[in-house]
């Protein structure tokens, strides 16, 4: 069963170095942030065994906590993310693209396109 991994800076490298992740960047005083966490932690829940969608690792990063300076610094494209939250998608370790806000529709059309 996939779950929603909370993340700190002793897992976060481990987490990216997937070969599929989705990564959810969030602060810790954000409600639309707490929002999309329930709703994709019910929809990883509700993931049939053996779905393909339950493959790919799925984490959640408060960035207001300290020590992140390390994923921070070299990730330029974190320059660009004004709103929170921020759901990145990763491959072989590499940030993919992303979206602002959620809704598993949305994933799910760029989840497809990943593993396509």
């Amino acid at each position: 069963m996939a779950l929603l991994e909370i993340l700190d800076r002793e897992s976060l490298g481990d987490f990216l170095s997937s070969p599929h992740a989705v990564l959810v960047l969030a602060k810790s005083d954000c409600a639309a942030c707490a929002a999309w966490s329930e709703e994709l932690s019910g929809f990883l829940a509700a993931l049939p065994e053996g779905d393909r969608l339950g493959a790919v690792r799925y984490g959640k990063l408060l960035l207001n906590q300290p020590g992140l300076g390390f994923f921070k610094k070299p990730s330029l494209w974190l320059k660009d993310v004004r709103d929170l939250p921020f759901t990145a998608l990763y491959v072989g370790g590499e940030y993919s693209r992303g979206f602002i806000g959620g809704g598993q529709t949305r994933l799910l059309n760029r989840l497809n396109r990943m593993l396509s």
